[in-house]
């Protein structure tokens, strides 16, 4: 084995280098299968049917008549053999998402895992405000940022919309105020909400799951 020769070498190292990452993918698809096979969609709860203290228009109280159940499809499930192999983080990486939420948020590969893992407890609207709002924070055409206000709001706010993500009282009844003149602040305090929700419900769920220890290995 010492003969051989150093071209040899740097293929014998490559080919290395594949069957790790070949593994760290079968270890993902694994977590995959598993996650998947504990999810029972024929005993998945209505969605949370929420109150509505503040609509766009007026000030009421009543509960949305919405109550739609949300099925999964195999395609609905957590499926990271989605993303590309140069993205799975390493070992390392993923142990320093165990320190704080935020090391997770502050990666673009642990916010795109942690939004499937989203998906899989029927919540990725959170993510999918907080997104949105980082992209309306860094806007400055004074045109789209109108525009993306009203989307974001129409999307996530409106009690209409079957991806509301949860807001209290007082957050609501300051953006519909916004609402008039909206800027990149306009969400600025439910986006905190909503960070915070995520950190302190989901995370922790995220780091005792089968899903993230076989991320792991």
């Amino acid at each position: 084995m010492k003969e051989v020769q150093v071209s040899g070498s740097i293929a014998s190292h490559c080919s290395i280098s594949g069957m790790e990452t070949e593994s760290r993918i079968q270890n993902v698809q694994e977590a995959t299968s598993q996650d998947q096979s504990t999810s029972s969609p024929e005993l998945t709860p209505n969605r949370r049917t929420q109150t509505c203290c503040f609509c766009w228009c007026c000030s009421c109280s009543r509960i949305s008549k919405r109550s739609e159940v949300f099925i999964p499809t195999t395609k609905d499930v957590i499926r990271l053999r989605d993303i590309k192999p140069d993205d799975i983080p390493s070992a390392e990486e993923v142990r320093q998402w165990h320190d704080s939420f935020d090391r997770v948020m502050q990666s673009c590969t642990g916010r795109q895992i942690f939004r499937e893992f989203l998906r899989s407890e029927y919540s990725e609207e959170n993510m999918l405000f907080w997104l949105a709002c980082e992209d309306l924070r860094n806007e400055v055409d004074k045109r789209l940022i109108e525009e993306k206000a009203r989307l974001i709001y129409d999307d996530y706010i409106s009690i209409l919309s079957p991806k509301e993500v949860s807001v209290d009282s007082r957050v609501r009844e300051l953006i519909n105020c916004n609402m008039a003149n909206p800027s990149t602040q306009t969400f600025d305090e439910a986006q905190l909400q909503i960070f915070t929700l995520m950190q302190r419900d989901s995370y922790p769920r995220f780091l005792n799951s089968q899903f993230y220890k076989r991320l792991l290995q």
